[in-house]
């Protein structure tokens, strides 16, 4: 058990009552068992923030213990494959294995059941809510909603509502929705490019809100089915998303539809005067 490749949640309908296969977990397991140990999570961390290297000297004297006992807990992490080792000279240095650094939040994420089967998304659409394309006589409505996801506080950093000119150029033209119960306008969703260069050109940043009333009812599920569905058919390859921790319906909702969790963004940006943290999450194309 040396290797941090990633094993593969399965995906089909047979499959679904137990992904998670046994030799996944008893890996898994075992990386977690190495990691019951204080001292190697400290250990690790100190060779993860330096990865020029760092010699079992230098680690011994920045926690505070003795070289041997040191170099054994550094053989339980190279056993797993979180470091490898090598000498220089007379001295043993440790590197992190990158691959630890995607590999850790992977298995998190495998043992918790939210990484979902590609393609999106679930098939038990609510049957009241309807989506269509946005036109221009929505947008008092979209920004009504967006300023009811602004007063939540943990919706965005936007502090104020874009005008319709800027909302306008931000947005994909093919890529917003409008979701209606009962002819009612729920909420809306929207893709706007993450960057000019013709290599991003498939990479988009998606938005969904809804509005306060209706919220619980599925109409963000049937928003991000319409979007994920539509940007899989006009070839966007990419849609990435960034959530505050504290929405967890959101981060939820987007697992679902076949989002995955890359990371935490440790405070990213300020939001009224307070440093905020924001989960980063992307969703592959599995036809592009």
């Amino acid at each position: 058990m040396t290797s941090l490749d990633m094993p593969v949640v399965r995906g089909s309908a047979a499959d679904r009552v137990d992904a998670l296969a046994v030799s996944d977990a008893t890996t898994y397991a075992g990386w977690f068992a190495c990691l019951a140990d204080p001292t190697r999570v400290r250990l690790l961390h100190q060779v993860a923030t330096r990865p020029a290297g760092i010699t079992v000297g230098e680690l011994a004297e920045l926690v505070g213990i003795g070289q041997p006992t040191v170099s054994h807990h550094i053989r339980k992490l190279a056993e797993v494959g979180f470091v490898r080792v090598h000498k220089e000279h007379t001295s043993t240095v440790v590197v992190v294995n990158p691959a630890c650094c995607t590999g850790l939040p992977h298995a998190a994420d495998a043992v918790m059941g939210v990484l979902t089967p590609l393609p999106c998304c679930p098939d038990n659409l609510p049957a009241d809510v309807s989506v269509r394309a946005m036109t221009d006589d929505d947008w008092d409505d979209v920004r009504r909603i967006y300023a009811e996801g602004i007063a939540t506080g943990n919706a965005t950093f936007a502090t104020e509502v874009p005008d319709r000119e800027s909302l306008d150029a931000q947005w994909l033209p093919d890529h917003r929705w409008i979701a209606e119960i009962d002819g009612a306008i729920a909420g809306w969703a929207a893709s706007s490019p993450v960057s000019a260069r013709e290599c991003y050109r498939g990479v988009a940043e998606n938005s969904v809100y809804v509005t306060e009333g209706m919220r619980g009812r599925g109409v963000g599920k049937a928003l991000l089915h319409k979007q994920v569905i539509a940007a899989d058919e006009a070839g966007l390859w990419m849609l990435q998303t960034s959530i505050f921790p504290e929405n967890r319906a959101s981060i939820a909702l987007h697992h679902s539809a076949g989002y995955r969790t890359v990371g935490l963004r440790d405070r990213i940006a300020q939001r009224d005067g307070v440093w905020r943290d924001t989960v980063f999450l992307e969703r592959r194309s599995p036809v592009n």
